[in-house]
């Protein structure tokens, strides 16, 4: 099919190439992934998240010209991409919709089409985002989002499509940039970190999801049908008294009022254990936990709490971990907490699946949040602790009444010793928080808590419930309390910053193999870790290389949702290129005890017997493992 021609743009060579839709579309679809990439990381950062994505995919399939365009469009570096201009003509596209985004609307014109929300693509009931990232790709986010439009373009050419200078100021000039001297001056003030940018952080076709306010949804939907059907009649409805409105802070207008709902909003049903019930209980959980704090009585206070669990209202702030309904409770909750902490009014609940916290300012309801976690099956060492409150990179936790005394370590320094914390009516004092910290990682904290039982870790992962840390052979792991456990994760403390977010119940560090080095340079160990989650899917796997005199572990090889290195399937093996300080490269890999024979191929063609291979390579090179157990059964290596 022919193309219908436009009129061309004007060029500076009369026999300047032409780029037909098919070639754009060609270039488009091929790299589409960093296309959209570009877009979002240039469009601007208050849109929010959700909506820069759609936003970024929506400008992306639109920069596809109607007809044929002169490459004159295209600056002079247009070889990007592999020579190709149609990808040179849909970047300039992508960039030029971009910034006009982050134009101001102006009273006096209609607005371009790019400042507003995209009619498509749409994705209804869900809110999208890329996956969160670490400390680093934190801080260059933020770093970024304080720069104009334009010098933010300048910095993802720079970093992204690798452009030098000249032609990045071409590129900016083009897309409409009255100075892009001015940008590029402007974008030196940011760190160059490009390979950052390469982050699942900021990658818009990566995406995780979760629901809109379902409740709302729900309400609307049948808002909507019922002004349909008598208008009259909605308004009459709508018209009515009720005594729900008004004390509820920032909930939002009630979606239902039928027994069961309003008993679970009443702070007279709210069940209150008796302090000493956990002493003769058969369950110790957060079941037992008795309520606690200077504000238990404040009905006004909790019934604002129940409201906005029931009904969030839009400016509450609602996180949950994943996999956990953020949906009101299903009966009156059980009480653990209702006081001041800080700069703030907490609520703790409990309804038997989910940990739900619920804070405020002290002197108003503005900025409300509303937090879930989920804690269904805790066992008494899981429900030792319970995140109170963060504020200035710390971290306060409410603790089970069976814990003793609590204390702030190290984990990175296992000679350091614990500093004692106390407890304050089960209130610990502030400790820094590994989870909000951003920039280089040099520590990492953790605390210990000691009962009648023994002593053990708990971490800070971001979310409600601390994640427990043992070590183990999997299927018969223990706490890591003692002097060998915590030798054993010190290296490793901060590869716990990769399950973040992400809902974990425990993190299992287990020594699988020792393996000698081929120069002789000592003994490196391999040491797997795996996050298992509260809702039994979604667990992260790491293979970890660890040389003699070595501050960190490196990771050798990372997996989701598979059983390695877990009480299922407790085999893991891995390999890693590794450089002698003799100078020569080699493929080291290594599997769990009852490994018989691991083989290489591709780069690396070697077979040892045993769970150790070390063969020497060249730098740069790719090899699958392979390994043979000493049950005739065949494992991968972990990717």
């Amino acid at each position: 099919m022919q193309s219908q021609d436009v009129a061309p743009r004007p060029t500076s060579s009369a026999s300047a190439p032409v780029v037909d839709v098919e070639q754009a579309e060609a270039a488009l679809v091929e790299h589409y992934p960093r296309l959209v990439r570009l877009a979002y990381l240039v469009l601007p950062p208050g849109l929010g998240r959700n909506r820069r994505v759609l936003t970024a995919h929506a400008l992306t399939q639109r920069a596809l010209p109607r007809g044929r365009a002169a490459a004159s469009v295209i600056p002079a570096q247009s070889t990007g991409r592999d020579g190709d201009p149609g990808y040179a003509f849909v970047r300039l596209q992508v960039l030029r919709t971009a910034l006009e985004a982050g134009l101001p609307l102006r009273r006096k014109a209609w607005p371009k089409r790019s400042q507003l929300p995209p009619v498509l693509p749409q994705v209804w009931g869900l809110r999208l985002f890329p996956r969160s990232g670490g400390a680093d790709e934190l801080a260059l986010d933020q770093q970024l989002s304080a720069l104009s439009a334009p010098a933010r373009a300048a910095y993802v050419l720079r970093g992204l499509e690798r452009l030098p200078d000249s032609d990045v100021h071409h590129v900016l000039r083009t897309a409409g940039v009255t100075d892009p001297d001015a940008a590029l001056q402007e974008a030196d003030s940011v760190p160059a970190q490009y390979t950052l940018l390469d982050s699942p952080e900021f990658d818009p076709c990566s995406l995780q999801a979760r629901p809109t306010d379902l409740m709302r949804r729900r309400q609307h939907l049948k808002a909507a049908l019922a002004g349909a059907a008598a208008l009259a009649v909605c308004g009459a409805l709508l018209a009515l008294p009720g005594d729900g409105w008004g004390p509820d802070g920032a909930a939002a207008p009630p979606y239902a009022q039928n027994p069961a709902a309003q008993a679970a909003l009443d702070p007279s049903r709210l069940l209150k254990v008796s302090p000493a019930a956990w002493q003769s209980a058969t369950r110790t959980d957060f079941s037992v936990w008795p309520a606690r704090g200077d504000l238990t009585t404040d009905r006004a206070l909790l019934r604002r709490a129940l409201t906005v669990w029931a009904r969030p209202g839009e400016t509450v702030q609602v996180s949950a971990t994943p996999g956990t309904p953020t949906g009101g409770p299903p009966g009156p909750p059980q009480l653990l907490y209702a006081g001041t902490v800080d700069n703030a009014r907490v609520v703790i609940f409990y309804d038997g699946l989910r940990i739900a916290r619920y804070a405020e300012p002290k002197d108003g309801t503005a900025g409300a949040a509303l937090d879930f976690a989920r804690a269904d099956g805790a066992s008494r060492i899981e429900a030792n602790a319970v995140v109170l409150n963060r504020t200035d990179g710390n971290v306060r936790y409410l603790t089970a009444p069976w814990v003793r005394k609590t204390a702030e370590r190290d984990l990175m320094k296992p000679g350091s010793g614990a500093m004692d914390l106390g407890l304050t009516n089960g209130v610990t004092a502030p400790l820094a928080s590994p989870a909000t910290r951003t920039g280089a990682c040099t520590s990492w904290n953790v605390l210990q808590v000691t009962d009648d039982s023994g002593t053990r870790l708990m971490t800070d992962l971001g979310e409600l419930v601390p994640a427990r840390l043992t070590t183990g052979r999997p299927g018969s792991t223990h706490d890591a309390s003692g002097a060998e456990a915590l030798r054993t994760w010190a290296p490793f403390g901060c590869s716990l910053g990769d399950l973040r977010g992400h809902g974990v119940r425990s993190v299992n560090a287990w020594q699988y193999a020792e393996q000698p080095l081929p120069d002789a340079s000592g003994t490196a160990a391999w040491v797997c870790t795996r996050g298992e989650t509260w809702r039994g899917g979604g667990e992260r796997v790491l293979a970890q290389f660890h040389t003699p005199g070595g501050k960190y572990g490196a990771v050798a090889a990372k997996a989701e949702d598979v059983a390695a290195c877990g009480a299922r399937d407790p085999h893991v093996l891995a390999g890693v290129l590794w450089k002698s300080e003799a100078g020569p490269w080699y493929l080291l890999a290594a599997g769990s005890r009852d490994t018989a024979s691991i083989s290489a191929t591709g780069g690396v063609a070697q077979t040892a017997q045993g769970n150790l291979l070390a063969a020497k390579a060249k730098q740069g090179a790719r090899a699958g493992l392979k390994a043979t157990l000493t049950d005739g059964r065949s494992v991968n290596g972990l990717r």
